[in-house]
């Protein structure tokens, strides 16, 4: 999630209460209240929004881990054809193409396990943000019936009902503590060791592929 909008869900849940408690004073607290519940729908609604952008990038990296998957075992038959037929260069240009895929996969599988953990975030926060909704208009409730006393005139006892209500408020405790951080490391290299890392990579790769080649027609029996 954005850190913009977890800053923004923490004011709602911590500042919003603490200016409640403020307005109380200046004898607005349903003005601030009601101002305190729309946010909280703004919010919900952006979470919302954030919500159906993670779960479309789950579905679009696990459809693309599904037909990564089938090209690696359809190029699995192919080699076999090409290993039989004794076109040996044919056979190494489908081991490098499913080198390259198997490459990508974890890419793919480490993507999936992001969406997923942003996914169940995000419906965490949408249940907070609901049930702050809740209590807010619980508050907004006690308020109302509070005022309304205090315009038919309270006794003694009921004066009391406002400042009990905004202690309420007051201890109302934070629905959210975490603290989202993360760290990357950039890594720099010179240009020749740059060529020389690839041309090693190179030749590393060539030798994997000859080497898959030479277990696969010895398997065959070519």
């Amino acid at each position: 999630m954005k850190e913009g909008l977890v800053k923004r869900i923490s004011r709602i849940i911590s500042a919003s209460v603490n200016a409640l408690v403020d307005s109380v004073e200046n004898a607005t607290p349903q003005l601030v209240m009601e101002q305190a519940i729309r946010e909280i729908d703004e919010a919900i609604q952006d979470v919302r929004d954030q919500l159906g952008k993670a779960e479309a990038a789950k579905y679009l990296s696990s459809k693309a881990l599904n037909d990564e998957n089938s090209r690696h075992s359809s190029l699995a038959e192919q080699i076999d054809i090409a290993v039989r037929e004794g076109r040996d260069d044919l056979a190494e240009v489908a081991i490098a193409k499913q080198m390259d895929i198997e490459a990508q996969l974890p890419v793919l599988e480490k993507a999936i396990a992001d969406a997923d953990a942003e996914i169940n975030e995000l419906n965490a926060y949408i249940s907070a943000l609901q049930g702050k909704k809740r209590e807010m208009r619980e508050q907004l409730r006690e308020f109302a019936k509070a005022s309304e006393h205090v315009a038919d005139g309270p006794s003694g006892g009921e004066r009391g009902t406002s400042r009990t209500t905004a202690n309420k408020v007051d201890q109302a405790t934070d629905a959210f503590n975490r603290v989202l951080e993360r760290a990357g490391v950039p890594t720099a290299e010179s240009s020749a060791d740059a060529g020389k890392l690839a041309e090693l990579e190179e030749l590393a790769r060539n030798n994997r592929i000859q080497e898959r080649l030479a277990k696969i027609k010895s398997e065959a029996k070519v």
